[in-house]
């Protein structure tokens, strides 16, 4: 069974910054894996975006801000629903 585990946003920030500076070869032996690694974390982060977006839904404070909150947590859904790292 797989466990999840937390860790600070400024460091999944550092781990997809070091991995986009390290861009492996395409003929490295690991680029697959690397790919795959990649657009994890950074679906993970785009996630972590989305949750936040939807927060802000919940904790507005007046119908006008809930429904420009609504607007950007669509936007971002529609971003997440396109992907393609």
């Amino acid at each position: 069974m797989a466990k999840n585990v937390m860790i600070p946003i400024f460091l999944l920030d550092s781990i997809i910054e070091f991995l986009v500076e390290l861009d492996l070869s395409e003929y490295h032996e690991l680029r697959y894996e690397y790919c795959e690694i990649l657009w994890a974390l950074r679906l993970k982060k785009q996630r972590l975006g989305l949750r936040q977006a939807y927060a802000k839904i919940i904790s507005a404070d007046n119908q006008d801000d809930r429904d420009d909150a609504r607007i950007d947590y669509l936007r971002q859904r529609k971003r997440l629903d396109d992907i393609d790292f």
